[in-house]
């Protein structure tokens, strides 16, 4: 194939979002830079425009320039930051770019992505387009679970996320922001699940100074419950990647003490989430402590304490029982959890388990899916929750069940294999197609899950 046919092919596999395809391409020597359809500028850009971070990254990791001056005075680096989304900006942004970049350019773009932030997307679209009238807006998924408002005005759409944009660029310049700032900017928009409030997360959890640290706990005391939150949520997630910290002990006696005095039941449940990732001799007397508590979602959280406990005492065996018949379906749900690995409440949880299988909590149903898989419980009442879970209409509950059902080398295996339906892209390492494909083999079987003409 010639280097144009190759380009060419690059072209509609970055207009298709095809981020394999891109690096097959430029593997079989397509060049990272080459120009879009209409010969202007180079396809990183149609990537940035797309908002699609697997592509650009492919591109970044092919060679393509971020850097390179467009006709417009701009580079495909600015118009990644212009666009407001953190997936696609550090996808782009590359590897080293304190080093790559002069100072210059660096307080260009840190300048450009507070200007955006300090002024909120809307308003800066305004400017730009001098349009007046109202943005279309639009919650969107930020290329994994975090999400960000997308708006579109006067011909233009950016994402509002430049508060996360801002704190990427920061830390890759090793621009440290007072922490007080950085967690304002977190719970600006009180949502973990929002890309500011992750940006700072991950920021802060880079530095590993006392200082940082003892500044960023401070807000436990806070009177707003969002920055409660947030370091709760801090916490937990240093609780899970730094568990062998030197601060790890310090931390699990601040959360210990922080869940006798914290009064929003919001906040005390994320400190009990968080208390859950460390180790702590008063763990089970937490968790039994809560495991009352009239707010459901503290509950749910010591439940989990209760679960994370390394010794269980007869009184959290019985609040474990209690919780088995919590008002509450994901607290019960939690409790079948807590309970799998006691004989003891072993046939509770199982039956509990196959009362939610059915229940209309359909949202549980993948969840209790992976309970009922991974329960020790051989009975049928087990097996057959999981094969009544065959006839549900989404498809990943579908494939948990019939994986329960094949690791039972229950008699239905052969059934619910088939019922899982053709699979579609993304299932290439899922250990529970591994384990459907080796029964089939094992039995001699055909493979029912290639995909259809329409489901590649």
């Amino acid at each position: 194939m010639s280097a144009r046919q190759l380009d060419r092919r690059l072209v509609s596999a970055v207009l298709s979002g095809d981020a394999d395809a891109v690096r097959d391409l430029l593997y079989e020597g397509a060049d990272p830079n080459t120009v879009d359809v209409d010969g202007r500028l180079p396809v990183l850009c149609t990537a940035v425009a797309a908002y699609d971070a697997p592509v650009a990254e492919a591109l970044m990791d092919g060679g393509a320039d971020p850097d390179r001056e467009l006709p417009d005075g701009s580079t495909p680096l600015l118009r990644a930051l212009d666009g407001g989304s953190p997936a696609v900006f550090c996808s782009v942004l590359g590897k080293d770019p304190r080093l790559r970049l002069p100072e210059r350019e660096r307080a260009r773009l840190l300048a450009r992505a507070r200007s955006w932030y300090e002024t909120g997307a809307v308003e800066e679209l305004r400017r730009r387009t001098g349009a007046r009238g109202p943005a279309v807006s639009e919650r969107v998924t930020d290329e994994g679970h975090d999400w960000v408002d997308q708006y579109a005005l006067g011909g233009l759409v950016v994402r509002a996320g430049h508060g996360a944009v801002l704190t990427w660029l920061e830390s890759r310049f090793q621009v440290l922001p007072p922490v007080d700032e950085l967690i304002d900017r977190a719970v600006a928009v009180a949502d973990e699940e929002h890309v500011d409030w992750w940006a700072v997360c991950y920021a802060l959890l880079e530095r590993h100074r006392q200082e940082t640290w003892s500044a960023a706990l401070a807000h436990g005391d806070h009177p707003d419950p969002a920055h409660r939150r947030f370091v709760a949520d801090y916490l937990r997630t240093r609780g899970i990647i730094a568990c062998d910290s030197p601060f790890a002990e310090r931390e699990s006696e601040f959360l210990a003490a922080w869940a006798t005095r914290e009064t929003d039941g919001a906040v005390l449940a994320k400190v009990l989430e968080a208390f859950a990732e460390y180790e702590h001799p008063r763990m089970g007397a937490t968790g039994l402590c809560h495991a009352v508590h009239p707010d459901p979602r503290v509950r749910l959280r010591a439940t989990t304490v209760l679960a994370a406990s390394e010794t269980r005492s007869p009184e959290a065996g019985a609040a474990l029982l209690v919780l088995l018949g919590d008002p509450d379906a994901r607290v019960r749900l939690e409790a079948c959890r807590a309970t799998l690995k006691d004989d003891a409440l072993l046939a509770q949880a199982a039956a509990e388990l196959a009362r939610l299988a059915e229940g209309p909590e359909r949202e549980l149903r993948g969840a209790v899916a992976e309970a009922l898989t991974a329960s020790p419980d051989r009975t049928a009442v087990t097996a057959d929750a999981l094969a009544a879970l065959l006839g549900d209409d989404n498809q990943l509950v579908r494939l948990e069940a019939a994986y329960g059902l094949v690791l039972r080398d229950d008699p239905r295996a052969g059934e619910a294999v088939e019922r899982v339906g053709p699979l579609g892209g993304g299932f290439e390492h899922d250990h529970r197609v591994d384990a459907l494909w080796d029964w089939t083999r094992r039995e001699r079987r055909p493979w029912p899950l290639a995909p259809g003409p329409g489901d590649a």
